[in-house]
């Protein structure tokens, strides 16, 4: 039978020992790696395959010999406890093998766990488990998770007392990773609050996201939207030591004032205009941000985007002008903008 979401989630959260099987199927393949290894550990437990009762099957090899499957599901393992026989990267041309499998399936026997890529509506796989009184077909999206897979996230990991702007910021995180480094956060957090009876904050969760490739240039971005142009030449001689591209530097510089620039010209103000923001902006930074944008205005980020556009034509034009003391000089300008009232 198929598994509208709710229905699945509490599948995934317990999976139902008395069934035959469950196929899981869609377009992303880390995301349905996840699920089944949280399907095939609520099954026979974390020590299952280490006592030997997990049987692998790959897909291609079940089409050569199609009495894998079967006496998968039939043997007796060495060690007590329930069994299951996993069959990866399935397609159609196993379908009446899986069939076989399906319905002579009794209880006792080990469960099976089907994965398979991108299935169409009449795929034989999809339709065999759709219509199997006895067994689930469940397909997985690359949607960002929803409100209640997050918070089942997270009390999987161990987290359970969450500011509501943490809570904010693990949803624009939930948005921008893929499931296996988000999952990662969040036992990563777990981890940072052993011991730590507090809630988690904005900063905690700041703590423990990946570092992105812009973390070596938020200092720059920083210091020119606050205009303390003093601090700018030390951090452009450690810039340029580290090889970043002035060119690079530009489009960072360009993408972050554009988005002060959506903030302040919000019409519910620079706070909702950076809870607007896509990607999204999360912990810290949000707030900081929203003190830039609302500091600069509307029309004094109209001047500065027009200084950057101005630079970024000059850095990839076929002048001869030394390219990062071009940049250097756009972003003093910058800074010292940002100063007047």
């Amino acid at each position: 039978m198929k598994l509208a979401a709710r229905d699945a989630l509490s599948y995934f959260a317990k999976p139902d020992p008395g069934k035959a099987g469950v196929l899981l199927y869609g377009p992303d393949a880390m995301r349905i790696a996840l699920r089944r290894q949280e399907v095939i550990e609520g099954l026979i437990g974390k020590q299952g395959e280490e006592e030997m009762r997990l049987t692998r099957i790959a897909g291609g090899e079940l089409r050569k010999d199609k009495t894998l499957l079967l006496d998968a599901i039939k043997e007796q393992g060495f060690f007590p406890g329930p069994r299951v026989a996993f069959v990866e990267d399935a397609t159609d041309q196993v379908s009446d093998t899986v069939k076989d499998a399906l319905f002579d399936w009794r209880e006792g026997d080990a469960q099976i766990v089907v994965t398979a890529g991108q299935l169409k509506a009449t795929s034989k796989l999809r339709k065999l488990f759709d219509g199997h009184p006895s067994a689930y077909a469940i397909a997985i999206y690359a949607d960002p998770p929803s409100r209640a897979e997050i918070e089942a996230t997270l009390g999987k990991a161990g987290v359970g007392n969450i500011s509501r702007e943490a809570m904010t910021d693990i949803e624009a995180l939930a948005r921008i990773l893929d499931p296996g480094d988000f999952r990662q956060t969040l036992e990563k957090l777990a981890l940072y609050k052993i011991g730590d009876p507090s809630p988690v904050t904005s900063e905690d969760v700041q703590n423990c996201a990946p570092a992105t490739t812009e973390a070596e240039v938020d200092d720059m971005l920083n210091v020119v939207a606050e205009g303390r142009a003093n601090e700018l030449g030390p951090l452009m001689v450690k810039l340029a030591g580290q090889g970043i591209d002035p060119v690079a530097l530009s489009i960072f510089t360009m993408r972050h004032f554009r988005s002060l620039h959506a903030a302040a010209s919000h019409p519910n103000g620079a706070s909702a205009g950076i809870a607007a923001a896509r990607p999204p902006i999360f912990g810290p930074r949000r707030d900081r941000m929203t003190r830039q944008a609302s500091n600069w205005g509307m029309y004094k980020l109209e001047t500065a985007l027009g200084i950057l556009t101005d630079t970024d034509l000059t850095l990839r034009s076929a002048s001869r002008a030394p390219t990062m003391a071009v940049m250097e000089r756009a972003l003093i300008r910058l800074a010292m903008l940002a100063q007047r009232r």
